[in-house]
């Protein structure tokens, strides 16, 4: 965990998160990838080991504000929550930036905000704003050469270059596979680091895409969506270097929270629940008190000193 997660915590990683990013998708096998909507589950992430993480837009409008993924979250509101995830851990942030906010002025933008927010890649997305959660029917695309601007705009505009760039593209459903390769193949020439080609509805479409784009490859993963949901290491044999599980934590907390409160209104109690819950001790250590707790102490035995040798 970053010095968020506790000051004075001593472990933190010799690589830089951008780096570490960079050295997964130039690793052997696939990187897992959870999707997070704050802090809380961003350090669960990290402490289970996963080696990067995705803000999710779409569980970020779901969570945050109990909207549907409709592009409704605007860059500020999005920028805080993943600045606060960024801060929380030490492991890479993958910002979903959904259509860039704009043009591709407005892509200049958004690049430099996010970067300066400490994440270690994002993504950009050819849908024609507002956009709509990639597995929803009725997704309409921007032209190619509008996306490439972007793209070419997100390019000049990072200072850092281990910063990721991810380009996703939605033509799949609307002009097609053949066009949402092309359009991969477009976006990576105009300097695009992974390609993302989103909801390809059967395993032959899944093994062309990192076939015939010459870049690394993100998958994702929508359990119960358009897209077959392979095990990593059957995505892995196909060449894909990420797989994404956007929202696999917030459907699960979804099922337990349903689970937690039908149970406390039938019974009256939520003494049943307590063994299934995480004990006091878990929770705190999560979020880092022990630590706190030691520089309160720390802080409090030197001004006693001080206090002292003045005296």
């Amino acid at each position: 965990m970053s010095s968020a997660a506790g000051p004075g915590a001593p472990g933190a990683p010799a690589r830089s998160p951008r780096a570490q990013l960079r050295a997964l998708l130039a690793a052997p096998g696939i990187a897992l990838c959870p999707g997070v909507t704050n802090a809380w589950v961003a350090r669960q992430a990290e402490a289970a080991g996963f080696g990067c993480l995705f803000v999710t837009g779409a569980g970020v409008a779901n969570t945050l504000y109990g909207w549907p993924d409709l592009g409704l979250v605007t860059l500020d509101e999005s920028l805080a929550v993943t600045r606060r995830i960024a801060d929380a851990v030490s492991i890479p942030v993958i910002a979903d930036c959904d259509t860039g906010y704009g043009n591709h002025l407005n892509v200049t933008r958004t690049v430099r905000e996010f970067e300066h927010a400490g994440v270690a890649g994002l993504t950009l997305e050819d849908q024609v704003a507002p956009k709509k959660c990639g597995h929803f029917e009725g997704k309409a695309v921007v032209p190619p050469r509008e996306m490439a601007e972007k793209i070419v705009a997100a390019v000049a505009a990072r200072r850092d270059p281990d910063l990721v760039l991810i380009a996703r593209t939605d033509a799949a459903a609307v002009e097609g596979l053949d066009a949402a390769i092309e359009r991969a193949r477009l976006y990576v020439a105009a300097g695009a680091d992974v390609a993302f080609v989103e909801a390809p509805t059967s395993v032959e479409a899944l093994a062309r895409i990192p076939r015939e784009v010459p870049a690394p490859c993100l998958v994702n993963v929508v359990e119960g969506g358009k897209t077959p949901a392979l095990p990593a290491a059957e995505l892995a044999a196909l060449g894909f270097k990420v797989a994404l599980y956007a929202n696999l934590a917030l459907r699960m907390a979804a099922a337990a929270v349903e689970r937690a409160f039908e149970t406390l209104r039938a019974e009256g109690s939520s003494e049943s629940l307590v063994a299934e819950m995480w004990s006091w001790q878990q929770r705190q250590q999560l979020v880092g008190l022990p630590e706190w707790e030691a520089l309160d102490r720390e802080i409090a035995a030197r001004a006693a000193r001080l206090a002292g040798d003045g005296g």
